[in-house]
Order: structure tokens, then sequence, then C-alpha cells
């Protein structure tokens, strides 16, 4: 695997995965709230908090309808409407980005528009995500992969074929650096919708790393994701859930954003190699769990061993129980008593 690399923090096969809030726009158009979020995600222990830049005026036609979960979760006549109210203005980012590197985590934002991504690129963000809405945005892509950051795209509403397409585009365009994720569009994703095998089919497939931005309800499926090989994980969250927006009520609150990155690292460190062993902490347990084999009967010194003149029980540090078929037809060199653990130096 072609690993990539954010802020020295190394992303791929062998590394922990990559652990981004995806605070987005649900710091409502107001910076405080998007310090608030800033906080919330390093205090929950991921990577990175992640944003979205751009200009409503260069994202999206006056009179653009809005999705139905937008329509439902926030009131705006039409799509511009609601973009512009979550608009914050480049000079907020500068400072979001300082309150991050402040604060020990990694900034990253989503460009909508080259304008935006040109600005993320002057003040160092060190990658770029792309949502799945721009997943088919050449002009857009062609001047991000001009930057030479790693790219993070989101594969939402598109099929292999489109994903293969758009790879093979990227890579022809001279992208070098890149981390594809699996995605379901929708707001909450249904969980029949969200085909989480296709994490290992992409592992299969490409030769850089993968992971799933995920639009599910609750921190289970996210789990699951990381248990398939994810090497990041992108997941919304809000300082409430009850606040008025479009991505507010799809959200993590930050006790939950805390207790999914708790899980994910615990199932991390439960995954570890692919190699059967014993482990240390098995060992005190195997002592007194596992078996000997054991005289059932008095033993004298010349008698030949029988079947019936053994069985096993715990603790273990005796003959094996799998080897009773060789213990069988010996003959003891000393007494044994009942109950005696057996040892081969008794036996001829």
């Amino acid at each position: 695997m072609v690993e990539i690399v954010i802020n020295k923090r190394k992303i791929g096969n062998g590394h922990p995965c990559f652990i981004i809030a995806e605070a987005g726009v649900n710091h409502n158009g107001k910076l405080g709230l998007a310090f608030k979020l800033v906080d919330a995600a390093k205090d929950s222990g991921a990577d990175a908090v992640k944003f979205q830049t751009f200009k409503a005026e260069n994202l999206v036609l006056k009179g653009a309808p809005q999705a139905n979960y937008q329509k439902k979760n926030a009131k705006f006549k039409d799509q511009y409407e609601m973009i512009k109210s979550l608009e914050l203005k480049f000079q907020d980012f500068v400072k979001i980005k300082e309150r991050c590197d402040k604060r020990n985590i990694i900034f990253l934002s989503t460009p909508f528009d080259e304008e935006s991504a040109t600005f993320l690129n002057q003040i160092n963000v060190p990658a770029f995500k792309i949502g799945s809405g721009d997943f088919n945005n050449l002009p857009l892509l062609k001047e991000i992969v001009k930057f030479g950051k790693p790219l993070i795209l989101s594969s939402g509403m598109s099929d292999l074929k489109e994903v293969k397409k758009v790879i093979g585009k990227l890579k022809q365009i001279g992208l070098k650096k890149m981390a594809l994720l699996h995605c379901v569009s929708s707001y909450p994703a249904p969980y029949s919708d969200v085909n989480l095998n296709v994490v290992k089919k992409f592992k299969s497939l490409f030769d850089f790393p993968i992971g799933f931005s995920d639009h599910t309800l609750g921190v289970h499926i996210p789990i699951a994701a990381v248990s398939l090989g994810a090497n990041i994980i992108e997941k919304h969250f809000t300082l409430d859930r009850k606040m008025e927006g479009p991505d507010h009520k799809a959200s993590l609150q930050p006790e939950e954003l805390k207790e999914m990155v708790k899980m994910l690292r615990d199932v991390e460190s439960a995954l570890g190699e692919a190699k059967k062993k014993i482990v240390s902490s098995e060992e005190n347990t195997l002592q007194v769990a596992r078996k000997s084999l054991v005289a059932k009967v008095n033993i004298k010194k010349g008698e030949r061993i029988k079947r019936d003149m053994v069985v096993s029980k715990r603790p273990f540090g005796g003959i094996d129980p799998m080897m009773i078929d060789k213990l069988i037809g010996k003959i003891a060199k000393i007494d044994i008593k009942k109950d005696h653990i057996l040892k081969w130096e008794y036996f001829r």
C-alpha cells in the first residue's frame, strides 16, 4: 500500500486509523461555535477536525432546491439561502486553523470551489478532503492536484465504474498521494444501504488507504468499518443535535464522539495481528485451566498402562492429554499414587 502522510501522521495499513471529526457547517456560521467544535474534537481524541470552506455565490445558484433532509432540518427558501447562512469568512478559517494549531489537532477543510481551494492551500492546509458532491468535479480536482498535497476523496453517489474512472483520471493528471472513502450520501444513511463490504472491495482493488465517511446514526457502523480494515473514519459531530441546521440531527454529540474514538481504538488494539499464538495474558489461565494426564488408580512399578488407569484433570504441567495414545502400553518405572500428575520420566 502507498501510505499517505498528513502532518507527520502516517495513514495506511499498519498504522492507527486516522479519525476525522467532521464539524462541517455545524458551527451555523458562527466563529465562536467553530472554536468550541475544535475543542470538542480535540477532547474526543480525534486526529483531525474538518470544516467546509466555500463562498455561497461560487457554490450554488440562487433558487436551487434543497435536499429533503435539508428541508426537514432547516427552514430556508432555497439552498442558496441555507448555504449563505452557514458561510464563514476566509479570515475566520485563519483563526480556526490557529485554534487547531494551539490545541494540537490537525485542521482540515473541504473546499467547494477553486477560490476556496486556493485559499486553503495558502494557509497551509496539510491535505485536501473532497466531498462526494465534487467526486466528479474535474476542474476543481485538477486545481487541487496542482498543490501536490494528499487528497482524501469521498465516493458517495457513485458506482464502481465511475470510481475506477475518476481514480484513473486523477492518476493520469499526476495525483500520487490519495485516499478513497466509501460513503453513502444520505442523512442519516439507512443501515441497509451502507454496504460496508465495499471497504473490503476497495482495499482489494486499490493500493492506497481506504476509509469510510459515515452518515449513519450511532457509532457501531464506523467501528465495524475499522474491523474490515478501514484506514480512515470520518464522522459528523455537533455540540447539540437539537440545534437548527442541515447536519445536526445526523451528527454525534461530543460525549458520543469521544466514546466512538475510544471504541475504535479498542477495536484496533483487539484486531492485532493475523497470528494465532499463546499471548502473555493467557499464561496464568493456561496453567490452571488446561489439564494433565493423572493416575486414576494406584499404579505399581512394572505395570503396563491401560486406558482405564489414567484420567484428565487440572492443573496443566504433566503429560498433555493429546498424548494419551502414546502413553497407553508404557511400563511404570516407579510406584505412582492415585491422582498423581503423570510425567514421561515415570515410564519406559
